[in-house]
């Protein structure tokens, strides 16, 4: 008898322009996930047209195109693409109105840790 499968380690995307912030949690996401970084939206964008992702990560303040409107775009050209956004910034009213302009799986307060972002990935994976 065969054994079973086993299920391909989901596929997210972490969007910061903070390098180093970013090189740690992706050190943390990688023992559950399979992560990619991108340092900007366009980034982000330009990555999204070459791989399948099951989740976006996204910082909310960067130069550029910040994460709302991105996570926005995102939500419209590929729905099936779970959105999570960090933020160190935002009031609790604008994080709410946030996470149903962009339908986000959820929004986080900065600074994180490592195992709530981990434990909200695995809640935004449909099952």
């Amino acid at each position: 008898m065969a054994a079973p499968a086993i299920p391909p380690r989901p596929i997210v995307l972490l969007v910061d322009d903070e390098a180093e912030f970013a090189r740690a949690l992706g050190l943390n996401l990688a023992a559950h996930f399979d992560v990619d970084y991108a340092a900007s939206a366009a980034e982000a964008e330009m990555m999204l047209g070459t791989r399948s992702y099951d989740v976006i990560v996204c910082d909310h303040l960067m130069p550029g195109e910040e994460g709302l409107p991105f996570l926005t775009r995102v939500r419209r050209h590929f729905p099936q693409v779970q959105r999570i956004l960090l933020t160190g910034y935002m009031n609790p009213e604008l994080i709410s109105r946030s996470t149903a302009v962009a339908g986000l799986a959820g929004c986080l307060m900065k600074p994180i840790h490592a195992t709530e972002l981990v434990d909200l990935i695995r809640l935004a994976m449909p099952r």
